[in-house]
């Protein structure tokens, strides 16, 4: 590992890689830390640079900074970012590479200062083998409350991580995220296997965001509320929905009362380019309003958001603070507003219901491998005879597929049996679900109450995650008065920009620039 560089040097080499002349909150402390090999947790607020805290080390280290991140959106952008700023070493490995560039890119892996990949990918033989051969100084997961959040439902290869860590032989471990309670902090050191990180918490409360809550009838009334709003403002806005089939009647509704008005709608059910594509638009002011369930926003740096909608409240207020938290990054005041009505309880709920396999299915899965096994049948690689086979969709075999190797009970397409663990087994996968379901339940009912809190919407927000919070540079929450009615934002210049999205994202993914290290 480099020598221990004093606090001058740091701020001198931060100007010379990214022209900033001084560090944020934290930054300093953790590089201080990833540069001495230490493993480290950093739990930062939104808006507050967590990548610089391991993009300056990747600079500086002598080997190689892999960073584990949970979506190719997000990715993309920070290598744009990074190329953009004359950090040329660095690639983003995904689906989009063709066969043949990303055999391309493999070959050249030891010429990057800094690879992005997905945890999934980690878990690709051919990619591991060549890996194996790069110097991994450091290894960095990004949105690492994605971890206790999505490894133990239908991302389970966050929780092999430790395992990845453990074949490139053991470089420091670098985690990252701006919203972790304590208990997920637990549980992020727990799958990492390094209980020994050291910890730099800083307090997540935002003082620029305002906060404000309404309650309504029914959908119409968040339609004619949302309408009127943007009848007096016009501010780049994100709006979240809990349903993908909502995110699009939704931008509808919106184009055809405000035909003027930039909206286009994300989920997760969109192809990646099209995704992609939208997310750069919105990043280049070229769209004003996204209407969106929780696959947007995660990790995007636009500075400018002024306004987050929430058309449906979600799940859990980890959830909900790293969503509201995409408002004013670059300082300014922000408003945050969430609009409910007595039924909304019931799509959270529902989802929540569906996300796990629960014992009637478990007992379906478990006779249909046994099935197999007695006529001598092989699991089938493709996701639609999965769901066929199993009355199970992907996230849900995902899940299952994972206790399943586990547990010993198939490896690869292989179905193996023995009675004694298959009932072992089966218990331990339906109390895991149990469990997990119970936790959802507890958070969700924590989001509800809050919603329907009738104290200061910010001292609720953030006391199951800090002590204290900061005085809000503007008003605090509409139950401290503040009236949305009253709020006029300063309207976003908008920057004309001579070539068009089409020409930026060919520019983007071309088989040159793809596989191409100065």
């Amino acid at each position: 590992m480099n020598e221990i560089i004093n606090n001058n040097e740091l701020e001198r080499e931060l100007h010379d890689h990214f022209g900033y002349t001084s560090f944020q909150i934290g930054q300093r402390e953790i590089i201080n830390d990833v540069m001495q090999g230490k493993d480290v947790l950093g739990v930062l607020p939104t808006g507050m640079g967590k990548s610089m805290c391991f993009q300056l080390p990747a600079k500086l280290l002598n080997g190689t900074t892999i960073v584990v991140s949970p979506l190719i959106s997000l990715m993309i952008d920070q290598v744009k970012q990074l190329k953009a700023s004359n950090f040329k070493r660095v690639v983003a490995l995904n689906s989009f590479l063709s066969p043949k560039v990303r055999k391309k890119v493999y070959s050249l892996l030891n010429q990057y200062k800094l690879i992005y990949v997905s945890p999934e990918l980690l878990q690709q033989r051919e990619l591991m083998d060549y890996l194996k051969q790069v110097r991994v100084d450091l290894l960095v997961i990004d949105e690492a409350h994605c971890i206790s959040q999505w490894g133990h439902d239908f991302r389970p290869d966050y929780l092999r991580l430790s395992e990845v860590v453990a074949e490139l032989n053991n470089p420091s471990v670098l985690a990252l995220s701006a919203t972790a309670t304590n208990e997920i902090q637990r549980d992020i050191k727990q799958v990492l296997q390094r209980p020994n990180m050291v910890d730099h918490i800083y307090p997540m409360d935002r003082e620029n965001i305002v906060f404000s809550v309404e309650k309504l009838a029914n959908d119409m009334e968040k339609n004619e509320k949302i309408s009127r709003i943007f009848h007096r403002i016009c501010v780049p806005t994100i709006i979240y929905f809990s349903s993908r089939n909502a995110t699009e009647q939704f931008t509808a509704f919106l184009l055809n009362e405000h035909p003027s008005l930039r909206v286009a709608f994300y989920h997760g059910g969109m192809e990646n380019v099209d995704r992609i594509s939208i997310q750069q638009q919105f990043m280049n002011d070229q769209l004003d309003v996204i209407c969106c369930t929780s696959a947007f926003g995660m990790g995007i740096n636009k500075k400018d958001i002024r306004f987050i909608i929430h058309y449906h409240f979600p799940t859990q207020l980890e959830s909900f603070i790293q969503e509201v938290g995409r408002a004013g990054r670059d300082g300014n005041e922000s408003v945050s507003l969430v609009l409910y009505s007595e039924h909304d309880y019931f799509l959270p709920a529902r989802l929540i219901e569906h996300e796990l396999p629960q014992k009637e299915a478990l007992v379906y899965v478990f006779q249909q491998l046994y099935r197999m096994y007695k006529q001598s049948e092989q699991i089938p690689y493709k996701v639609e005879l999965i769901e066929t086979l199993f009355h199970l969709n992907d996230s849900q075999w995902r899940f299952l597929h994972y206790h399943l190797e586990k547990h010993g009970m198939i490896k690869g397409n292989q179905i193996i049996y023995q009675k004694e663990n298959w009932k072992a087994a089966f218990h331990s996968i339906n109390s895991i679900v149990y469990n997990r379901i119970q936790l959802k339940e507890q958070k969700l009912l924590q989001m509800t109450s809050w919603v329907e809190t009738k104290s200061c919407l910010r001292e609720q927000l953030y006391k199951g995650f800090q002590s204290t919070f900061k005085q809000p540079l503007h008003a605090c929450c509409s139950n401290c008065g503040f009236n949305l009615e009253n709020w006029n934002p300063i309207p976003t210049v908008i920057e004309q920009r001579n070539q068009s999205w089409k020409e930026k994202l060919s520019a983007l993914f071309s088989t040159e620039g793809a596989a191409k290290v100065p």
